[in-house]
């Protein structure tokens, strides 16, 4: 199947036009939100709702295209409807009703008691960082440890009377962590898919650059986990506790984010109906519905970022991301010596995977779209597969966690009531990762000579 996606994104004639509908995008959601910051206009990036600002992107998106506009349309339906993008939707959905039902249960305030209990108070962001990284890795998705994470998170800082902001940033950064090194991500799978080496192999290279990344983003979470507060902790209710910590263990365990969401919607209406007498079916009804409602904007821009960028890739706009790369390697490879030729392969890598990122709003359709450019790009000039693949998942991984449209920020802000914007701003883990992975690739390290593959 990734074979089949890459080189028909690679058939398509290359134009730099056809990346306009991502810079209307960018430039009415960033710039209208950051021009009516500086006005002092209070909830500025909510002024412009994100899907009212794709829309312009849209039109602009189908004009572009060569196609009649019926044909046009249908490729922009292609990409609202693409399984990614369905995928997602739901989990928003699922997510949303939990957090729905379990806040109306009691279910998140006496979680919120037991995270008091157990984390002192210098560690509280340390240990959601951990726990964020611990779940994301053992059920290899960002999107999903979120779902999980988010509203107790919320809960303890709101508590504790900590910088929303920044515990937003937290538990964007485990979450990434995790995804990036997890065997079982889609990101791990088409990295290592496309380039043709072992998972092990591609863990081993990628560890070495992710773990001071995160120990140095524990460090300053450490120094900012002093609460402006200290809650008392009450008694723990265990019963309200349960449908939260089944869907952690059911995380660890590996179970389908989807199975694992359902049955948190499950345990949360069956203890609000069981332990309050105030609590009926019709209200479990409206909160899941209500949770529903919570996630109508992310829903909405998740899915017309997925029609803009199909039309952007039957436009040849990733086409022309992949032939600009190419070139600017292959300009600074040329009558160099073989450490240089490396560092302009491995940044070309770096280049290509970021800015498909920036175009897709999705690190596995990413990888997937620049994999076979990166392969050929790591042969001609002695990268190993294990160190294209660590660099293609890492690179997409620091861009989906820095992107204020990418489908986590849009998430984390949906949960914290923030701008996505103030979300990623605090993802300090992803800018550390990326100033690790640099580094590294001016760093001469054995794992890239060719005869150690």
């Amino acid at each position: 199947m990734s074979n089949t996606t890459k080189q028909s994104d690679l058939t398509h004639a290359p134009s730099a036009l056809a990346l306009l509908p991502l810079g209307i995008f960018l430039s009415l959601f960033i710039g209208v939100g950051s021009y009516l910051t500086m006005q002092g206009v209070d909830f500025a990036f909510y002024q412009l709702p994100a899907p009212v600002a794709a829309l312009p992107a849209v039109i602009v998106a189908l004009l572009l295209s060569k196609e009649k506009l019926n044909k046009a349309i249908e490729q922009f339906l292609r990409g609202v409807g693409h399984g990614d993008i369905i995928a997602m939707c739901m989990i928003y959905l699922l997510a949303g009703a939990f957090a729905s039902v379990a806040k109306a249960t009691g279910g998140v305030d006496a979680t919120v008691n037991l995270g008091l209990s157990m984390l002192p108070a210098s560690m509280i962001l340390p240990g959601i960082f951990v726990i964020s990284a611990f779940i994301a890795t053992a059920m290899g998705t960002s999107m999903g440890t979120i779902a999980a994470v988010a509203p107790v998170a919320l809960g303890i800082a709101q508590a504790a009377g900590m910088d929303i902001a920044l515990t937003a940033g937290v538990v964007l950064s485990g979450a990434m962590f995790g995804d990036n090194l997890s065997i079982i991500s889609d990101t791990t799978i088409a990295a290592t898919r496309s380039q043709g080496c072992q998972m092990k192999d591609k863990f081993r290279e990628n560890i070495r650059i992710a773990l001071p990344a995160a120990i140095t983003a524990i460090v300053i979470f450490m120094f900012s986990s002093t609460p402006t507060e200290v809650p008392a902790a009450t008694d723990i209710e265990w019963l309200k506790v349960l449908p939260y910590v089944t869907i952690l263990v059911l995380a660890v365990s590996g179970v389908n984010v989807f199975v694992v969401l359902s049955i948190g919607i499950l345990l949360a209406g069956g203890v609000g109906l069981f332990a309050s007498a105030d609590y009926s079916l019709a209200a479990y009804g409206k909160d899941i519905y209500a949770g529903f409602g919570n996630m109508q904007e992310i829903f909405l821009l998740s899915m017309l970022i997925g029609g803009i960028s199909e039309l952007m890739r039957q436009q040849g706009g990733l086409a022309y991301l992949t032939s600009l790369i190419s070139r600017i390697i292959r300009v600074f490879s040329k009558d160099h010596t073989e450490g240089q030729n490396l560092r302009a392969s491995e940044l070309g890598i770096a280049g290509l995977v970021s800015l498909t990122n920036c175009c897709t709003a999705n690190n596995t359709v990413a990888i997937i779209v620049s994999g076979g450019v990166a392969k050929e790009l790591a042969a001609e000039n002695g990268v190993t597969p294990r160190r294209a693949a660590s660099l293609l998942d890492i690179f997409s991984c620091v861009v989906q966690g820095l992107l204020p449209y990418g489908a986590q920020a849009l998430l984390l802000g949906s949960v914290f009531g923030l701008s996505p914007l103030a979300v990623v701003s605090h993802s300090y883990y992803c800018f550390f990762l990326a100033f690790a992975a640099i580094v590294a690739v001016f760093v001469k390290h054995p794992a890239r000579k060719l005869a150690s593959a």
